[in-house]
């Protein structure tokens, strides 16, 4: 699978509007593991996942096959953001205690990726991968806004690999000591703009300004919503279940 860069021309709204994730599934990753020295975060983004791994290892690598995304990636002390791509890390045999992939592993070449986890994945080593879905409001209008758009504006424009991603991973193979993990939802607290701004951060919603002269199809949503709202810079709780599958690399 040839590399799809999907998301380097929106880069910099990745950076702000893409959702870190919540410290209890932080503190569970680096629980699998006896050591704590690296943790290899592939396909990265803009860092969201690296940027909670740093909390709990001593080094992270962080890796994305797009040089925009690691241009615009969360700077920290203990990450150090690299290009390249899932199945050619460029990191040592045997160094890593931790690989990690969020929200990303259904644009992966799945098969070299996981021959490069075998590789650089040091004895006693885990893999952690998940990704969360669609999005729900605290607020029934709101959240059937969101939904129409989702499900009906750009419903088409999603990629198939989604499908992947909303069937929680477990249409996958997953050639690893597999170990079951906690449910977890994914909770924030987000304005109006927080909001608009991570719609626009969607594949699908790239894919529809591209079909249609670069128009932007979150902007009548964001007036919608604004209706409904009340005051826009009063944050709303957004939650999201995560997805997850996790094991011991043999």
């Amino acid at each position: 699978m040839a590399f799809r860069d999907l998301f380097s021309e929106r880069s910099s709204l990745y950076s702000r509007y893409r959702p870190r994730y919540p410290d209890q599934l932080m503190h569970w990753i680096a629980g699998l593991v006896a050591q704590r020295r690296l943790a290899w975060d592939c396909a990265t983004g803009t860092g969201q996942a690296a940027i909670g791994l740093a909390e709990q290892f001593e080094h992270v690598i962080a890796t994305d096959a797009s040089p925009q995304q690691i241009a615009e990636a969360v700077a920290h002390p203990r990450i150090e953001y690299r290009v390249a791509p899932a199945d050619d890390s460029g990191l040592a045999k045997h160094s890593v205690d931790l690989v990690t992939v969020s929200q990303a592993l259904h644009w992966l070449d799945m098969e070299p990726f996981y021959d490069e986890v075998r590789r650089v994945v040091a004895p006693g080593g885990a893999i952690v991968v998940w990704g969360y879905g669609d999005p729900i409001l605290d607020d029934d209008v709101l959240h059937e806004i969101v939904h129409r758009y989702n499900r009906g504006t750009v419903e088409d424009y999603w990629m198939p690999e989604r499908q992947t991603l909303l069937d929680g991973y477990r249409s996958i193979p997953f050639p690893f000591i597999e170990i079951d993990p906690p449910t977890m939802l994914m909770v924030h607290h987000w304005t109006l703009d927080e909001l608009s701004g991570h719609l626009r951060t969607w594949s699908a919603t790239r894919s529809y300004a591209a079909a249609h002269g670069g128009a932007d199809p979150v902007a009548a949503v964001e007036s919608d919503l604004a209706a409904h709202w009340g005051d826009p810079t009063v944050a709303r709780s957004i939650r999201w279940p995560l997805h997850i599958r996790a094991g011991f690399v043999a």
